[in-house]
């Protein structure tokens, strides 16, 4: 059997710091904000078990997943799984995390909305106890 591997339609971009990201995350930016959009639009690319800090969005964000599988999770609520065609829309200052899951890359489209001059509020790393457990469902 021969297995075709998917060609992601975007390039991988540049990694993400690892104050904001565990493991090994890329940005490619699509739209930067401008006159005419008040969001920012770009393509993540998150390789197997790399995920966001827990953070929030004071004017909220919609992810795309267009490849792979991995998770989404609000604090104080189970981790779910989240996989290619799925979007999932994050309300304004809800603390959450995102990110591939331990055995998969996810590639997701995110689209940040800005209040003022901030899209993103970044907060504590996800424990690897709580990776570990989003992992096991």
């Amino acid at each position: 059997m021969t297995t075709v591997n998917p060609i992601s339609i975007y390039t991988k971009g540049e990694k993400l710091s690892n104050d904001y990201f565990t493991g090994n995350a890329f940005l490619t930016t699509l739209i930067p904000r401008d006159k005419n959009n008040d969001f920012a639009m770009g393509s993540v690319t998150f390789e197997p078990k790399a995920r966001t800090n827990w953070h929030t969005h004071p004017k909220g964000q919609i992810l795309v997943v267009i490849e792979g599988e991995g998770f989404y999770q609000e604090r104080g609520q189970p981790a779910r799984p989240i996989k290619k065609g799925d979007i999932v829309s994050i309300p304004e200052k809800v603390e959450h995390w995102h990110g591939a899951s331990a055995y998969n890359k996810m590639i997701h489209i995110a689209i940040t909305n800005y209040q003022g001059d901030q899209n993103v509020v970044w907060l504590d790393p996800v424990s690897d106890a709580d990776y570990n457990a989003a992992n096991q469902k």
